[in-house]
């Protein structure tokens, strides 16, 4: 079976757009690959944390990988911060990389942009997210077009380190799911639909109350005409939502279009609203039982301990290779 590794980090209220651009994917590959999921807690420290905030937001994601449909039956789920070893060959991937290659790096240039000072972990950040791959030796990673850029620098780093120091780590390969893959933000389609914004209006957080999902998406930006058709290039707006429906419903894009043929943006924001709240409501349920029960703690454990497993194994030969005096 082929390895899959990915992680969503705890810095903020997951949304709709991870569910669809990332979770939804999640789920379906737990059946045909082996699969490793983190909570990337480490990741989320790359910019001030409240500590408070950050242990409600860790169990928060966990609780909701699991409500979604992911099994540990299935997949390993565990906090990043629980292996050691992402720590450790994070540090040995940093001394791999080049300036010039973390500078270039789009996601460093745009939070960065406008700061007075930026952490050194921001910078440093795609070092970590090659080891958190590597590790597992994965072949896929699913990943948004956001992300793509790190895992190119992951693969320049598995081909710079097997020619350094012979063949060790598995060059990785990115899915990146043709439709939904990415979800804009409401107010503002030029930008991903972000849970780490401060505007509240520009997201549907997947806790989000039934009344507030409604509120959001009668309030979405959309272009000026009426024409409910699926056109990125020339209706970016009515396109976002127009993906939102398709991955909450039964229904193809072109069946949406159909069926809202001269009906005007109205009617369909109100249709929306109700596919995205019959979507959410279980896992909301389920979310609910799961944090009242307490058994993350049990299944982080035990998440932790099956990515040990792997990682440990490979971050011993990476170390052996490299010249490092083993105990």
């Amino acid at each position: 079976m082929k390895r899959v590794l990915s992680g969503i980090a705890p810095s903020g209220r997951l949304t709709i757009g991870n569910y669809i651009g990332a979770m939804v994917n999640y789920i379906k590959m737990q059946h045909e690959h082996r699969c490793f999921y983190m909570v990337v807690d480490m990741h989320a420290v790359t910019v001030p944390q409240d500590p408070i905030a950050l242990r409600e937001n860790s169990e928060s994601v966990a609780a909701l990988y699991l409500a979604s449909g992911l099994d540990p039956k299935k997949a390993s789920i565990f906090m990043q911060s629980h292996v050691a070893e992402h720590a450790e060959l994070g540090w040995l991937m940093t001394t791999l990389s080049y300036m010039g290659e973390l500078e270039r790096m789009t996601q460093f240039k745009d939070k960065s942009e406008g700061k007075d000072s930026v952490g050194v972990g921001l910078f440093t950040y795609p070092s970590l997210m090659a080891a958190d791959i590597l590790l597992y030796n994965a072949d896929l990673v699913p990943v948004g077009d956001d992300q793509k850029q790190h895992l190119e620098l992951t693969r320049d780093l598995a081909q710079r380190f097997n020619q350094r120091f012979g063949q060790t780590f598995q060059v990785p390969e990115p899915f990146i799911p043709k439709v939904g893959g990415r979800i804009m933000s409401l107010d503002d389609v030029t930008k991903k639909m972000s849970k780490s914004s401060s505007v509240e209006a520009s997201y549907i957080a997947l806790l989000d109350p039934p009344n507030v999902i409604r509120k959001k998406l009668s309030r979405a930006v959309t272009d000026s005409g009426k024409e409910v058709k699926f056109d990125v290039a020339n209706k970016p707006e009515i396109s976002n939502l127009i993906s939102i429906y398709t991955h909450c419903s039964s229904l193809s894009i072109a069946e949406i279009e159909a069926k809202y043929e001269g009906q005007g943006y109205g009617t369909f924001k109100k249709d929306l609203a109700e596919q995205v709240v019959a979507t959410l409501e279980p896992i909301q349920q389920k979310y609910h039982d799961i944090r009242a029960s307490g058994e993350i703690t049990a299944i982080l454990r035990q998440g932790a301990e099956e990515a040990r497993e792997i990682a440990g194994p490979v971050l011993r030969e990476a170390k052996k290779k490299m010249g490092f005096l083993l105990p």
